[in-house]
């Protein structure tokens, strides 16, 4: 428990490991927002590609 405690304490000393944290945050943020949009937009854009499906279908 100790040697953990020391790993975490020489992480918040350096500015590397802080930077590293700050991309990780970032990342996991733009990885939500990316999963929010496409959950949001798949019915619309499944809508969109079934309703140029049935219309190149009838063209045929």
């Amino acid at each position: 428990m100790t040697s953990l405690r020391k790993l975490l304490q020489s992480l918040r000393r350096q500015e590397r490991g802080q930077g590293m944290v700050e991309y990780s945050l970032i990342l996991a943020l733009v990885s939500v927002v990316a999963a929010g949009t496409l959950t949001t937009m798949g019915t619309s854009v499944k809508a969109v590609f079934t309703n140029a499906t049935s219309i190149l279908g009838a063209a045929h």
